[in-house]
């Protein structure tokens, strides 16, 4: 940890790093070298707030929702005791106190309690990273709840579990995954503090270990978070909606997942819509010495790509998603920030008659 490597060329310019003898959040690097972190949270709402949704969705800022530290609870494997603190749904008038939870970027500024100063460990507040685009898809489910109610949902690349979280506040069943024990017993700790959501609607979230760089879902017992053969024929005969969020950075974890939507969508008994959120980043490469957006031109040609698939059984449409829905979560909706559905239904095979075959 004390020589953090990225992989060449990748800009990635919404993660700050903590110096490695310092309380840095960082723990490893994913298995396409990408840096994975660790966060807790707990969501507090009012229920009663909650409209049932249209594209509207009602004033939901009226009753804020509220991110607060567990308190007095064990810390996640791989995480710190500390909780983390971020408000949403905030007066519009409250500018003073918005733009002083939002980073130099625009991105959410997480505060976590402080430990106590040590000569060793700094005194003040260290930060965690929230990053827009999922924060925006959990304004969609928020605003969309009709869409998910009933459901059985899949999340790809979770991270922290808010919108596996959120959509479990209104659907059936979640799935919940992601790869790597540390990433998903975090998951697994941010669901428990949060079961207040789920337990009136009823919702299960599983969490469940999905690599993209596999073909096939892990169903050994000894490893942790397996899946078992009644998961998987739940999976795959139920589930109708798939999200992702923020995990098209890199050119090559965006190629895994869209092979692995495509994957999925072959197995699904039923049609199903995908929901993508990404954020159309600029940065400045040395290949080019020019500001680029490599990252979203990549996620935008997969989409072209898969639009493109003919000749097979399923067809792919791809469409926007108007983002002007009710923003009940602190953060910047900057221009950038962009949902994606991709809707898969089977294709129907015409019907010839006789007099046309003859």
């Amino acid at each position: 940890m004390d020589e953090i490597a990225f992989k060449s060329d990748t800009v990635l310019s919404d993660v700050h790093l903590h110096a490695p003898n310092q309380r840095h959040l960082m723990v490893r690097l994913s298995g396409v070298g990408q840096p994975v972190f660790l966060s807790q949270f707990k969501l507090l709402w009012n229920q009663a707030s909650q409209t049932d949704s249209g594209a509207e969705g009602g004033n939901h800022r009226a009753h804020p929702a509220e991110v607060t530290p567990p308190a007095r609870s064990p810390p996640a494997s791989g995480c710190s005791s500390e909780g983390v603190s971020l408000q949403a749904g905030a007066d519009a008038t409250s500018q003073e106190e918005v733009a002083a939870q939002l980073d130099e970027d625009g991105d959410l500024d997480v505060v976590r309690r402080p430990r106590a100063a040590s000569p060793s460990k700094p005194s003040g507040p260290p930060r965690d990273k929230v990053w827009r685009g999922a924060l925006l898809l959990a304004d969609y489910i928020l605003s969309q709840r009709d869409l998910f109610r009933g459901r059985t949902v899949l999340e790809l690349g979770a991270g922290t579990g808010l919108a596996s979280i959120l959509a479990a506040t209104v659907a059936q069943t979640v799935y919940c995954t992601d790869v790597g024990a540390d990433l998903l017993a975090m998951c697994q700790r941010n669901i428990a503090l949060n079961s207040h959501l789920t337990a009136t609607g009823g919702g299960v979230i599983k969490v469940k270990e999905l690599d993209w760089l596999k073909d096939d879902l892990c169903t050994d017992p000894e490893v942790p978070f397996s899946w078992s053969e009644e998961d998987i024929s739940d999976l795959y005969g139920h589930t109708t909606i798939l999200l992702a969020a923020e995990v098209f950075y890199d050119d090559d974890l965006t190629d895994a997942l869209f092979k692995t939507l495509c994957r999925l969508a072959h197995k699904l008994k039923n049609a199903s819509t995908a929901i993508l959120s990404v954020e159309k980043r600029l940065n400045f490469t040395l290949r080019h010495l020019d500001v680029t957006c490599e990252a979203y031109d990549h996620f935008r040609s997969c989409l072209r790509r898969l639009e493109g698939l003919t000749g097979g059984r399923l067809r792919f449409a791809v469409e926007p998603v108007d983002v002007s829905f009710p923003q009940l979560l602190v953060y910047e909706r900057i221009q950038q920030l962009e949902l994606w559905k991709v809707f898969v239904e089977p294709v129907t095979e015409p019907v010839v008659s006789a007099d046309t075959a003859s």
